[in-house]
């Protein structure tokens, strides 16, 4: 059954809608019950309390136009199970994330969760045959899947460190996803798409700066799941296959700059990875002296600048694929080196 723009521009539009209504009830229950982000670490650089309970929000979102509109279009066991595939998993990271927004868990309990989930996703899209851009290897699948998998996830939880920042790249990568999913015929993948990128930007009115309200690291979790599987469930149809591997990788660019960054610059340090700090890119950029509003806009820009390229890398890989590629590396490489020679901290 095929579903016009239109159409799915409607699901976006509701999911949006009700991501923005329901954002503000969660913020006063999270109010409510103390579950606030206090600016009482060096790397919080908020001043005031901010409740972080709005993945919960972005959750149910996701959730409730998922299901509903499965319920109310096109009901099946089939589509369902498809469906839950993505779905279930997510909850399931969520929870986690949200017991640690409310408790605190160390790195690793969350890194041995995270690969977990990840080896049990690849398993179920192994095994229903739902990889987009499959390899050859049996085995070679489930390693590059769950290492996506699990480096996704903890990209977008990484990346969740500036006002709207996190919640802005999401809904502008999972739109350029939404139009190759589209293209290709894939309803799921494109339903599910364009719901979080309505998802993400409802989230974003009580998100941007002054955040009225953090996604947490139930929200990142869950977004990162979410995204990891749409992207490995994306099938461009590019040959070579190398470009259609390359797409995902392109649109997912941001957020794995940031966290490359991040990591190197640990490392050179001589600090763990895991350790949070003021040295991500939102961070830099404000100390090149952009204020956070301006901060959020060039991330965001920086992610539809990859999303334009992986969708022209799509639309024309006979005429321009290897241009394409070559400017992305270029760039890619180039931002890298940028940031790397701001300062990690001061």
């Amino acid at each position: 059954m095929n579903y016009s723009i239109a159409e799915f521009a409607l699901l976006g539009f509701l999911t949006f809608a009700l991501v923005g209504i329901i954002t503000p009830q969660i913020r006063k229950i999270a109010i409510r019950f103390d579950a606030v982000d206090a600016p009482n670490l060096e790397r919080k650089v908020q001043k005031e309390p901010v409740p972080y309970l709005g993945g919960v929000a972005i959750a149910i979102g996701v959730l409730a136009a998922s299901y509903g509109s499965l319920m109310a279009v096109d009901f099946s066991i089939e589509t369902l199970k498809l469906a839950s595939t993505v779905l279930v998993p997510a909850i399931a990271i969520s929870l986690m994330g949200l017991w640690d927004d409310l408790r605190g868990l160390q790195p690793w309990p969350r890194l041995i969760a995270q690969t977990f989930t990840g080896i049990l996703v690849s398993s179920i899209l192994i095994a229903t045959d739902t990889i987009g851009t499959a390899f050859g290897n049996t085995l070679l699948n489930y390693i590059v899947t769950t290492i996506w998998i699990v480096g996704v996830c903890n990209s977008i939880n990484f990346f969740d460190n500036h006002d709207g920042g996190a919640a802005g790249t999401v809904a502008v990568i999972t739109f350029f996803l939404f139009f190759i999913a589209y293209d290709r015929q894939q309803i799921l993948v494109s339903a599910l798409a364009v719901v979080t990128a309505g998802a993400t930007a409802g989230f974003l009115i009580w998100n941007r700066h002054p955040a009225k309200i953090y996604m947490g690291d139930a929200g990142s979790l869950f977004l990162g799941i979410i995204i990891s599987v749409l992207t490995i469930r994306l099938s461009p149809g590019v040959v070579p296959t190398y470009m259609s591997l390359a797409i995902p990788v392109i649109l997912m660019a941001t957020p794995i700059l940031d966290t490359s960054v991040a990591v190197i610059s640990r490392l050179y340090r001589g600090i763990s990875p895991f350790q949070g700090g003021r040295d991500h890119l939102s961070h830099r950029l404000m100390r090149l002296g952009f204020n956070r509003k301006v901060t959020a806009i060039i991330l965001w820009a920086m992610a539809a600048l990859f999303g334009a390229l992986a969708l022209i890398l799509y639309t024309w890989p006979d005429s321009y694929g290897r241009q394409v590629l070559t400017v992305a590396a270029l760039t890619w490489v180039a931002q890298l080196v940028f940031f790397l020679r701001i300062p990690s901290e001061g």
